[in-house]
């Protein structure tokens, strides 16, 4: 059986950077979803603080995740997301989750 990996990652624009940090933010999204293990990959802005940006992302299994820590485009926002943020990121197994979206 298959088990999927959730990761949360909440990430909050350094002083001046919320722009630069959605746009970063956004450029990951397309190469992400396309990815053959990847489930779903959305961002949201915390209605609050404007400043804070979280992360959604499903994966097929670990394998798929470390696909995706693996490819390009992630190395590409990790060379960046410093200068932008401070963030974490909290990978998740499924205890008991419904099958609905």
């Amino acid at each position: 059986m298959t088990s999927h990996v959730k990761v949360v990652g909440i990430i909050t624009a350094r002083p001046g950077k919320a722009a630069e940090l959605a746009h970063l933010l956004e450029g990951m999204v397309n190469p992400s979803r396309s990815e053959e293990g990847n489930l779903q990959y959305d961002v949201w802005r915390d209605q609050t603080d404007s400043d804070r940006f979280v992360i959604d992302e499903l994966y097929r299994d670990s394998a798929a995740n470390s696909d995706h820590r693996a490819s390009p485009h992630y190395h590409d926002y990790l060379s960046k997301i410093g200068e932008f943020a401070e963030r974490t990121a909290i990978v998740l197994s499924a205890m008991n989750v419904t099958g609905r979206r």
